[in-house]
């Protein structure tokens, strides 16, 4: 039996146009953030090599989205990391967080302009400060596509995000990116973390702003 009701088209009503006031665990990241000592591990002929990193992110809020009866509240980001002292971008992210509210479902999509993209999803109530999401190769929903030359030589197998929001304002994030090297027999966790600072406000929501324009 389907957990979804035979109405697919009906939209829900009324809908609360500010998103910010809707993001339920991800209130905490909206704005736009910047981490100084990242730390990624990656792999590397010889072995795994560490690299500190600069961190800019920024994660904006955008109105409310519909599938029908389903209702998603969400924020727009743009990620962009540098080593330390470079220009030359070392990784390039842009995608969505959602949340859920009906669900208490927390999705992450990412795409990286090296041929890869994936949808990662888990369950947060909606005042959680901690949540974890997982994106898992092969699968139909929240899973992992990646161009032929990275699925031949550093096929990713899962990719895995833990989020912190902390008390101090800042939030923090833990990642692990498990590979399948060509001609390797133990799988790479290739992980990635950082602890972002808040340097300027969200900008509201389109719908949002003529809102408050209106009254």
């Amino acid at each position: 039996m389907s957990e979804y009701s035979a109405d697919i088209y009906t939209e829900p009503f009324p809908q609360d146009v500010n998103t910010l006031a809707n993001l339920g665990p991800l209130r905490g990241m909206a704005g736009i953030w910047e981490g100084m000592r990242g730390l990624d591990v990656k792999p590397k002929a010889d072995g795994p090599r560490k690299q500190a990193f600069y961190e800019r992110v920024e994660l904006q809020p955008i109105d409310p989205q519909t599938n029908g009866p389903q209702l998603l509240y969400g924020l727009r980001y743009h990620t962009h990391i540098t080593k330390p002292d470079q220009v030359k971008t070392y990784h390039d992210q842009v995608g969505y967080w959602l949340w859920e509210p009906a669900t208490g479902t927390v999705i992450h999509t990412l795409t990286i302009p090296r041929g890869q993209i994936a949808m990662a999803s888990g369950q947060a109530a909606a005042d959680a400060t901690e949540f974890e999401l997982v994106a898992t190769q092969g699968l139909e929903t929240f899973g992992i596509c990646s161009a032929p030359f990275l699925h031949h030589a550093f096929k990713t197998t899962e990719f895995r995000i833990k989020v912190s929001i902390h008390a101090d304002g800042t939030w923090s994030y833990d990642e692990d990116t498990v590979l399948q090297i060509l001609g390797r027999d133990e799988p790479f966790h290739h992980t990635d973390r950082n602890t972002l600072h808040k340097v300027a406000e969200p900008t509201p929501n389109p719908l949002a702003q003529q809102a408050t324009q209106a009254a």
